[in-house]
């Protein structure tokens, strides 16, 4: 994981270097919040399903860089007053109180661009039909049948009293969505028919909802210097989670179910699929 964070900072520092302008203070926005920090986990994803297939490493990090920009416009735009209303991430101030709301705005849209030139960029695949399809499929996670759909559901939920199959749909917009698109353009960089992914998108699906039912035992259980960010912030609002609806231990036993049941989808690989077995483990015991 340490050795794919290092490249993917080394990709936004080139990319975002900071012109003698008036657009400094943008760049240096975008720059806080995507450099340093945070798990990695996405772009590590489309590594890891990138490698199954001998995907070229310089290739797939531009892709997995995308990804990562896209998750990071998400966090700027999430944590916004208007939003969550958050103070810290990853350790650090917010972007909107570092640079004010103005700034982070706009360093959240142009990180959103960021991520969609670089799949566009000939330079991440030769291939222009492989290159429009990473798009697409970066596109429809990001929109209203993913990510901002999910966010929507996220706001009504602060009113609202939502069920298990409701919050279930929730995660799967809000986050699962994005998880599941990391194993996909990995997937489709190694040019897999669609056909041939059906493994790797039930474990994708499998992994995102573990993912989220271990985000919320960690946001009660957790350590909020180690987290990097608030905790507790779900139950204050009064929205329903995995943990508020099904209890700490049934809770525990699910997101471990899930895990299992992510890694028993690549059956079909051998040792190449070892560090995607890794990731699911890595997922449910995690700190931060």
């Amino acid at each position: 994981m340490g050795r794919v964070a290092t490249a993917v900072d080394q990709q936004f520092d080139t990319l975002l270097s900071v012109p003698d302008d008036a657009r400094r203070d943008l760049y240096e926005a975008m720059r806080h919040a995507a450099i340093g920090g945070g798990k990695r986990l996405r772009p590590l994803l489309v590594m890891a399903t990138a490698g199954l297939f001998n995907v070229d490493e310089s290739c797939a990090i531009r892709a997995a860089t995308a990804v990562e920009a896209l998750h990071v416009y998400s966090l700027i735009h999430d944590d916004l007053p208007c939003m969550d209303d958050d103070d810290l991430r990853r350790g650090k101030p917010t972007t909107h109180i570092a640079f004010g709301e103005a700034t982070a705005v706009l360093a959240g849209d142009a990180l959103h661009a960021l991520a969609f030139g670089l799949l566009a960029d000939e330079r991440t695949h030769h291939d222009p039909f492989v290159r429009a399809e990473m798009t697409a499929c970066l596109a429809k996670a990001a929109g209203p049948g993913g990510m901002a759909g999910g966010q929507m559901m996220d706001l009504v939920a602060e009113h609202s009293t939502f069920d298990l199959q409701t919050v279930t749909r929730l995660q799967q917009l809000k986050t699962g969505a994005l998880i599941a698109a990391c194993v996909e353009i990995g997937a489709i960089l190694g040019r897999i028919p669609e056909e041939g992914r059906t493994s790797l998108r039930g474990y994708a699906h499998d992994l995102g909802l573990a993912f989220q039912i271990a985000d919320d035992i960690l946001d009660v259980e957790g350590d909020e210097e180690k987290a990097g960010k608030a905790l507790n912030k779900d139950a204050q609002a009064g929205k329903e989670t995995f943990l508020s609806l099904m209890g700490l231990e049934r809770a525990k036993g699910q997101a471990q179910m899930l895990a299992n049941q992510a890694k028993s989808h690549l059956g079909g690989y051998g040792s190449e699929a070892d560090l995607l077995r890794a990731i699911a483990e890595y997922t449910i015991a995690r700190d931060r």
